[in-house]
């Protein structure tokens, strides 16, 4: 499984390369934010990048909405609890802003928000969640590599979930005699006390007993117990079980990322979701 690089510039953690064809700013730090803009905007004609997609204050957004960028997501309370995020793009492929599925996402997301009180609020039979260790790596890339052809991170990598583990994400995972099952992680920035909810991913055979919302009410306590404030997600637009968990766990939809990230096999939409967890 290839991904994209991940480093800094001008203070600004990016993501980019030729997997999803595009420039993420993961988060902007203390980049100056006309400065980001015109270099960005220099690193996508050097490699033909299609999207550039920014993820930054409200405060900050005149610099790159005066360069032709659009607001597909917004995140109340991402900074700090306060300020909300913009997630803005730019389409540098006209023909990248433009999802065939754009109707069947439109379905998905008032099929999520309909969808009710899950039902299943106990973990199957012999099965128990808890966080995931160091030495759960191996598994766990195995897990991973089981479930997505390609992935936008290396998750099927046992020394990226080592490393990451170290630093600002939190593994859990579900088990079942001893065998991992089904994952999930919460990327926290620590310095926003918000918290991404991803990387959920559940063996075909346990599919269908909301696993993955077990392991998000998991997350969500651990996560209040670090002082997390807000939790969002970028999930699948295509992807209807993923949108009703986020939605029955009482997040708010905020937006859709069109031809966003490369996830199973080639480049999709992503719908982000939020909610206060303070």
């Amino acid at each position: 499984m290839t991904s994209d690089l991940i480093e800094q510039l001008d203070g600004a953690t990016i993501q980019h390369g030729p997997l999803s064809n595009r420039i993420y700013v993961m988060n902007p730090g203390d980049a100056d934010a006309g400065q980001l803009a015109h270099k960005l905007e220099l690193l996508a004609g050097e490699n033909g990048y299609t999207k550039l997609c920014v993820k930054i204050p409200e405060s900050s957004a005149s610099s790159f909405l005066d360069r032709r960028y659009i607001m597909e997501a917004a995140i109340p309370g991402f900074f700090h609890g306060e300020e909300t995020a913009l997630c803005l793009s730019r389409f540098l492929d006209p023909d990248r802003g433009i999802d065939a599925h754009q109707e069947e996402i439109k379905r998905i997301i008032e099929l999520a928000l309909h969808a009710g009180d899950t039902k299943t609020t106990s973990l199957p039979e012999k099965v128990s969640i808890r966080q995931c260790r160091e030495n759960d790596a191996a598994a766990m890339a195995h897990v991973y590599s089981c479930v997505f052809p390609t992935y936008p991170f290396p998750i099927d990598n046992p020394g990226y979930l080592r490393d990451t583990m170290r630093t600002h994400i939190v593994y859990f995972g579900a088990e079942h005699k001893g065998k991992l099952i089904a994952l999930a992680s919460s990327e926290m920035d620590r310095e926003n006390a918000a918290v991404e909810m991803t990387d959920f991913a559940t063996l075909p055979s346990w599919r269908g007993r909301n696993l993955a919302g077990l392991l998000l009410r998991e997350m969500e306590s651990a996560m209040r117990k670090r002082n997390m404030k807000t939790a969002y997600t970028i999930a699948r637009a295509i992807s209807p079980g993923m949108n009703i968990t986020f939605a029955r766990a009482g997040y708010g939809f905020c937006g859709t990322l069109i031809n966003n990230t490369n996830i199973s096999g080639g480049i999709e939409s992503m719908n982000v979701w939020y909610k206060r967890i303070d």
